[in-house]
């Protein structure tokens, strides 16, 4: 995929909880390819054996098509869920029926079962129903978790950022995912067509994912944006249950929770993020987090409506033993 000067400047990050809640279900499915999951696999294992997720599994088939209105795409850094199911709601009936025949296609006998019959004859109703799940998911088995994987995908966000900032598309690619490459002005995508179609000026979507690792997933077929799920950086400590410990003389200067917070900041996290990774209140952590700063120890930069928060090379002095 080549891409013009004006689509270097449409390419942008989303984080997205329906592509979470999407990949959680994968997850689900199939337990033993996500070992780094496994605590939160067992975290969930009651609240996973009451939902119903027969319709979803109909249309996601291992591989092959899956119906292109359930992955609307997120048009905000940080979108809500409600947000895309809105757009999944908004999808016209002869659409989706059209879109559901074909994934249901890529499943032998499956337009023929009950449930398939039911969504071709009916497909605004499974529409309500589709969206009505995803909700049931994300309510029963993300929402209690999110402030912990939004830090994790907010973190990864700002790091390839910085790639972007300092050496354009190809520093932001290499390492993004093995499937991807950039040379000359071109994308490549391992395991697609011979030729992508052209950008035509849209640019890209990059948006993390916690729960497709280890693999990437892409749409490039119009009339979607050209868009790219991979994996983030970090999940491997994702379900650790404390941070890093901060040192005696660290917690004597500093005070146990500003301590805490300072060693605990290995990428750039939110307010909130650290709220729920310390368990404090937020107005507690947005007063040491003024302190720590306005002492040189962290750093803040605003991404869209979020404030990031960073080691200076100071902070990482102290925190490392370096000055103390």
């Amino acid at each position: 995929m080549r891409f013009a000067a004006e689509d270097l400047l449409r390419c942008r990050f989303a984080i997205s909880p329906l592509r979470e809640t999407q990949g959680a279900i994968r997850t689900l499915s199939r337990p033993d390819r996500h070992g780094y999951h496994l605590p939160w696999l067992r975290q969930v294992r009651t609240a996973a054996a009451g939902l119903d997720l027969t319709l979803l599994r109909l249309l996601s088939p291992e591989s092959g098509y899956g119906p292109d209105f359930l992955h609307p795409l997120p048009d905000a850094p940080l979108a809500t869920l409600e947000d895309e199911l809105s757009a999944i709601r908004a999808t016209q009936p002869e659409v989706a029926r059209r879109q559901i025949a074909a994934a249901l296609a890529q499943t032998p006998g499956a337009d023929r079962m009950r449930r398939g019959r039911a969504m071709l004859l009916d497909p605004a109703g499974a529409v309500r129903q589709l969206a009505a799940v995803y909700d049931q998911v994300w309510s029963a088995l993300l929402l209690p978790h999110w402030p912990r994987l939004r830090a994790v995908l907010e973190a990864d966000v700002a790091y390839h950022a910085r790639r972007l900032a300092d050496g354009g598309m190809q520093r932001l690619f290499t390492g993004l995912h093995p499937k991807l490459s950039w040379s000359e002005g071109a994308l490549t995508a391992a395991g697609h067509a011979p030729r992508l179609p052209e950008p035509a000026g849209h640019g890209i979507v990059l948006v993390p994912s916690v729960f497709f690792w280890p693999e990437a997933g892409s749409a490039f077929d119009p009339p979607w944006q050209p868009t790219v799920v991979y994996p983030a950086r970090g999940i491997g400590g994702l379900w650790a249950e404390t941070g890093p410990a901060a040192s005696t003389a660290l917690i004597r200067l500093l005070g146990a929770n500003r301590a805490a917070i300072l060693s605990g900041l290995d990428s750039p996290t939110t307010t909130t993020a650290l709220a729920h990774r310390h368990a404090l209140a937020m107005s507690s952590v947005s007063a040491h987090l003024v302190v720590l700063r306005d002492a040189g120890l962290l750093a803040s930069r605003r991404y869209g409506h979020q404030v990031l928060y960073e080691r200076t090379p100071l902070g990482v002095a102290m925190m490392t033993g370096g000055l103390l």
